[in-house]
């Protein structure tokens, strides 16, 4: 059987959560004052990449270059089968030729292909 509950049992269990909550919204209140009177973060270095749109415009051109080579190789493979009449087979050849191109003009563009001995198989 559930056990009753009277009236004057449920008020002093209000009581005590309303207690309760006040203590813990009076806490909460302390901890947001001393959150708001610390001092804002000093501003980043110079060299950060939050606000640096030179950075977001290298990534563009960088995306570019490397969906270029993949595009212009799957084109020029599309166009020899459509010439040829033998698809997909050199569409698939030429996709493949652009994808290690357009690596290739990532990995010059960054500066890893200029370096010496950047090419060299130990």
């Amino acid at each position: 059987m559930a056990a009753r509950r009277s009236p004057g049992n449920e008020d002093r269990r209000t009581a005590a959560d309303e207690a309760e909550l006040a203590a813990r919204l009076q806490r909460l209140g302390e901890r947001l004052d001393a959150v708001a009177k610390r001092p804002p973060p000093s501003e980043p270095a110079s060299g950060s990449p939050r606000a640096d749109p030179a950075g977001f415009a290298r990534a563009m051109r960088l995306s570019g270059e490397f969906i270029g080579g993949i595009v212009v190789g799957a084109f020029v493979g599309w166009l020899i089968d459509w010439l040829t009449g033998v698809p997909p087979w050199e569409m698939i050849v030429f996709l493949l030729l652009g994808f290690v191109a357009g690596v290739f003009n990532v990995l010059r563009s960054v500066g890893q292909m200029n370096q010496p001995g950047a090419g060299d198989v130990k």
